[in-house]
């Protein structure tokens, strides 16, 4: 008799299962693993959902991805689908503009965050998709930002 119910649960677990969409049930496990092995004071960028694809990590601000002049290089740019932040003292602001005027849409991810395993989520201050959209980088106080991406 102990066999049916067991079936049952297993029936039911499936069921839940198959309800679910692939992307939520697989949203976070690499990135949660990736923060915990992160080192402290960086944060850092990858191609694809939750932290597959390493692009690269910052500790300091970088104005262009594209340029190549900084710790972002020229492939980088408008390519992140997942973020992660392991600052000691700040918040990352991402923009999809480049320069140091800091122009265009932006969106933050707070050290209390973690990271971001989805960006096909979040959106910019302008509006625009955060996904395969961030051009630039810099390091805030949480005063500077009221769009936060989760």
């Amino acid at each position: 008799m102990r066999k049916v119910p067991a079936a049952l649960t297993v029936l039911a677990m499936a069921a839940l299962g198959a309800v679910v969409p692939a992307s939520a049930a697989h949203a976070g496990p690499i990135c949660q693993q990736s923060y915990r092995d992160a080192e402290a004071g960086y944060m850092y960028a990858y191609d694809g959902l939750d932290c597959v694809g390493f692009l690269g990590k910052a500790e300091g601000d970088d104005a262009n991805w594209g340029d190549s002049s900084q710790s972002f290089q020229g492939g980088d740019t408008n390519k992140a689908s997942s973020i992660l932040n392991k600052g000691v003292n700040y918040e990352v602001k991402f923009y999809n503009g480049t320069g140091t005027g800091w122009t265009g849409g932006y969106t933050c991810l707070g050290r209390s965050e973690h990271f971001a395993s989805d960006l096909r989520d979040n959106t910019f201050t302008s509006g625009a998709s955060a996904n395969n959209s961030i051009s630039s980088h810099r390091w805030v106080s949480a005063s500077f930002c009221d769009r936060w991406a989760t």
